[in-house]
């Protein structure tokens, strides 16, 4: 399997800041070469092309954020206190890495929409926990049981990726993980049980 291959993980992660300084579209496979220190044909024995890069940059960071998030369901209490985690973790896989937080917020923004289906899919493993934690609100009698999972999870997301968004377009001056508390407040407010 190629995440194996020792090389994968240099390139991802080369990927990543090629893509955030120069733009997706700038970001030749030349450029994630050179960033990486191998010769442009090592990249094609990993990947097919510049698309399946950047699905793989996604799935590889993708799985940082499901994986803190399985481990905030394990380790917590209450489901407040797991939405509460939840935004404080995002934020701050998000802050420690510049670089994934222009990938993410910006540039996978504008990729074409057979690639954006294909990056949605990968989210699904993700949002799948979020409406976990949403379900054992409801069975526990902290969240209001007759809420639309479904929307309440595109709102929550929605509300986290928007703040992201917000933050890397104003160049990150301030501290995105400082926000979390007040964005928790706001969703749990419209959740809560009365």
């Amino acid at each position: 399997m190629k995440k194996n291959k020792p090389k994968y993980k240099q390139i991802i992660d080369a990927a990543v800041i090629a893509i955030a300084e120069n733009g997706y579209h700038q970001a030749q496979v030349s450029k994630i070469a050179k960033q990486a220190g191998v010769a442009d044909g090592t990249i094609y024995l990993y990947f097919k092309n510049k698309e399946d890069i950047l699905i793989s940059v996604f799935q590889e960071k993708m799985s940082v954020f499901v994986d803190n998030l399985r481990e905030i369901i394990n380790d917590s209490n209450s489901a407040s206190e797991m939405l509460y985690r939840m935004i404080e973790g995002h934020f701050k896989v998000l802050s420690n890495d510049h670089h994934l937080a222009v990938v993410t917020q910006l540039e996978l923004r504008q990729s074409n929409k057979e690639l954006r289906l294909k990056i949605n899919s990968i989210l699904k493993g993700y949002l799948k926990l979020l409406d976990e934690i949403l379900q054992k609100g409801i069975e526990d009698g902290e969240f209001q049981e007759n809420i639309d999972i479904r929307l309440t999870r595109q709102v929550i997301f929605g509300t986290i990726d928007e703040v992201s968004t917000t933050w890397v377009m104003k160049e990150q001056k301030y501290d995105l993980v400082e926000m979390a508390p007040r964005v928790h407040q706001i969703l749990q407010k419209g959740i809560q049980k009365g």
